[in-house]
């Protein structure tokens, strides 16, 4: 097979990661507006949006399982094989989601298979990510492998904006009882379309040079889990609380701050859609910034110095968001985003580089996915009971505390540059 060039290489480990997460965000945003009125028993709508928040979470736990699955192939048989995979099970599993009846349908079977198919979404976004970054990061030259890094992480704001355009357009388009009915099923239903695209790019991929290289020389192992929880424990558990301020920063200002903002502060689904549009594009600004500058000064002193501004972002969460202001609500959360993408776009580079390219695969894809569970699974559920127990504060103290824990793990994580990832 030709070797594929470095535009086709950053294109398909962009475009997958792009799909999968505008997947993954479809059905967050579905939960913070309508999961609950569709899937779970009529009830007060604190209730529901609790049950909805539940079932968000789900995903969260299937990722470290999809992660140590898929990267047990990944590292065994090959990256392009596994990440066709992992993404063919997203949106299958996707698309059942949109087709699949409500509560006054199927009864108590309706909240039992959205369960199982939020858990599908997991398994195969837990594939994903550590394939993706590896498919940049194995082919990068020497020097740019942040910035090659960069194309799998800016994937989840463009999938993202994606899917935030998407509700914002059926918002406007459609009645609330419209949209409640069949409306917000459209986005999941055509995912289908976004996953062929994906599979079509990645199938034209070759192997990348490093895995290549340990599969001819025979250094791969049979059950890779072993020897990564043997000798690389801590850079996975260290990598896992590194990725804890992205997670919380990001499900805070998307999921949580939707759902309170349409429900409490008066601002229409529309508006609050509009101003997400707004914020991401901050996110997707910080991304090259921040990868550029982890090029040239190294991941370590990056990823500190923008978990310490998010430390104090989580100040800023209570005086803006309280607000009830559309403009100081969209300067929360595009501080909060432009700051995810600070911390989030090294990530692409700093994972991979903590562990031998055997172990590479399941590694990487471990540490990220165990930080969805710590920082990402229950933020939106953690917060809503944090607003209606003390108040915003201590939300913002959440974020704050979040982001100090990823502080402290980068600062005992280290940093490996040198060399090839062989």
């Amino acid at each position: 097979m030709q070797k594929p060039s470095t535009t086709h290489i950053a294109f398909a480990s962009f475009i997958g990661t792009a799909i999968e997460f505008y997947d993954f965000y479809i059905y967050a945003m579905a939960a913070a507006l309508v999961i609950g009125q569709v899937f779970f028993p009529a009830s007060d709508p604190a209730t529901q949006s609790l049950n909805a928040f539940l079932t968000f979470g789900i995903a969260f736990i299937a990722r470290p399982v999809g992660a140590v699955v898929f990267g047990h192939f990944g590292d065994k048989v090959g990256r392009k094989t596994t990440l066709a995979a992992s993404l063919l099970l997203m949106g299958i599993s996707t698309l059942l989601i949109g087709l699949l009846p409500g509560y006054e349908v199927l009864g108590i079977w309706a909240p039992i298979a959205l369960c199982i198919l939020r858990f599908g979404q997991g398994l195969g976004l837990g594939g994903e990510w550590g394939g993706a970054a590896l498919l940049a990061t194995e082919h990068a030259p020497q020097g740019k492998r942040a910035w090659f890094g960069m194309f799998p992480q800016l994937g989840p704001s463009v999938g993202f904006l994606m899917a935030t355009l998407s509700y914002l357009a059926l918002s406007v388009w459609l009645t609330d009882a419209q949209f409640k009915a069949w409306g917000w099923r459209l986005p999941f239903i055509a995912s289908a379309l976004l996953v062929g695209v994906g599979l079509y790019v990645r199938f034209k991929l070759a192997e990348t040079p490093a895995f290549a290289t340990a599969l001819q020389q025979n250094k791969t192992h049979a059950m890779p889990i072993k020897p990564l929880l043997n000798k690389h424990l801590r850079p996975v558990l260290l990598g896992a609380l590194a990725m804890v301020v992205c997670y919380n920063l990001f499900y805070t200002a998307t999921v949580f701050c939707l759902s309170y903002g349409t429900a409490n502060l008066g601002i229409t689904r529309s508006d609050f859609l509009g101003m997400l549009c707004v914020a991401i594009l901050f996110m997707t600004l910080a991304t090259p910034i921040s990868a550029k500058l982890s090029d040239a000064y190294g991941r370590k002193p990056v990823l500190l110095i923008s978990s310490a501004l998010a430390v104090l972002a989580g100040f800023a969460l209570n005086p803006l968001l309280a607000s009830g202001s559309v403009a100081q609500v969209t300067l929360f959360l595009s501080l909060a985003l432009f700051l995810m993408g600070a911390t989030f776009a090294p990530m692409g580079a700093y994972l991979p580089e903590q562990f031998p390219v055997a172990v590479r695969y399941t590694g990487a894809g471990l540490a990220y996915q165990l930080g969805g569970i710590l920082g990402a699974s229950m933020a939106p559920y953690i917060s809503q009971v944090l607003v209606a127990t003390g108040g915003l504060a201590w939300v913002g103290a959440y974020v704050s505390i979040a982001a100090a824990v990823s502080f402290v793990a980068v600062l005992l994580l280290g940093e490996r540059r040198s060399g090839d990832l062989l």
